[in-house]
């Protein structure tokens, strides 16, 4: 496990921030201690850096995984979050979009949401932005890369 290079963290802070924006500094900083992201097999995870000095007498080859996984680096040097990414992200997220009960069950299968299935969409959301997909209960469901026809006026 190791330190992100300066070029990994721009990518994965680029595509973190399409969705939180500048609250990306309360990812690290946050009251319960501070963390940090780490890389491991092409996966970069979230941990605590009282868990990272722990899991310092764990050799590399035997270490599985250590904290949040965040996401993966492909081979082409992108990165992709993962859904476990989603409860840290959440709460932060600048854009959101709750769909309905009845499109719900058909956008977790992996179908994409008509207009007739959104809910709500908060103000101001931009064509292809990164939004944070809700339930009409509130209950976040999945970080979608991009939405992609103009919103405006829906409600």
């Amino acid at each position: 496990m190791r330190p992100l290079t300066e070029e990994e963290t721009r990518v994965m802070f680029e595509k973190i921030a399409k969705y939180i924006g500048e609250n990306l500094q309360l990812l690290v900083d946050r009251p319960d201690g501070t963390y940090c992201f780490r890389l491991h097999n092409d996966r970069v995870y979230y941990v605590s850096e009282k868990m990272l000095k722990l899991a310092a007498n764990i050799s590399r080859d035997k270490l599985v995984s250590l904290g949040t996984c965040f996401g993966k680096f492909t081979k082409t040097h992108k990165f992709r979050l993962h859904i476990t990414a989603l409860d840290y992200l959440a709460p932060y997220a600048k854009y959101k979009v709750w769909i309905k009960p009845g499109a719900e069950q058909s956008f977790l299968y992996g179908n994409h949401v008509l207009k007739s299935g959104l809910g709500r969409i908060t103000e101001s959301t931009s064509q292809y932005q990164g939004v944070v997909v809700y339930s009409m209960a509130d209950i976040p469901l999945f970080p979608s890369s991009t939405l992609r026809k103009p919103m405006n006026g829906v409600s």
